[in-house]
């Protein structure tokens, strides 16, 4: 079983956060309109660490930006999301 380390809670079961898309496919709310289609769409998928957003959804519901290796689901960092650290 895959353990995040909430910034907030400590380490919990990954079954009480949910995945919510990668840190590349995020763009601003003033983006044209076919940028931000696109980025639905077109996502890179690699074959190692990606940062990736979850939320702490059976827990304190906060947003973070998990390091995540894609082959192996090691997690190497955990930071707290806030609007000021996405691109």
């Amino acid at each position: 079983m895959m353990q995040i380390a909430c910034p907030h809670c400590g380490s919990r079961a990954q079954q009480e956060f949910m995945y919510e898309r990668t840190v590349d496919s995020v763009v601003p709310l003033d983006a044209p309109t076919d940028k931000a289609m696109a980025a639905l769409f077109t996502r890179t998928n690699p074959r190692g660490p990606d940062d990736e957003i979850w939320r702490h959804t059976y827990g304190c519901r906060a947003w973070m930006v998990v390091t995540r290796h894609r082959v192996t689901h090691e997690i190497t960092a955990v930071r707290a999301v806030g609007p000021e650290v996405l691109p």
